[in-house]
């Protein structure tokens, strides 16, 4: 009798642990799918911020050397009057 009651304490502590082992991978997966979601909602927001960035940078580059044609127009300009 008693073999079979410490074989049934036995038994029903493995299909515990197992239990609590499929619980653990089940948290681990959603865990691991949340990380990815994550990364890929992080990868996005980077790639939006740094297009940003670059159309800034070719705005200031333009309107720099817009500035710099017009600077330069009105120096030759000035300097043609003068000569003359």
């Amino acid at each position: 009798m008693r073999k079979i009651i410490l074989a049934a304490a036995i038994a029903g502590a493995a299909l515990s642990i197992s239990a609590c082992s499929q619980k653990t991978e089940d948290a681990t997966s959603a865990a691991a799918d949340s990380a990815s979601a994550d990364a890929a909602a992080n990868a996005d927001a980077a790639a939006t911020a740094v297009s940003g960035a670059a159309t800034d940078a070719a705005a200031a580059t333009s309107e720099a050397a817009t500035d710099a044609a017009g600077a330069t127009t009105t120096e030759t300009t000035t300097a043609t009057t003068t000569a003359q």
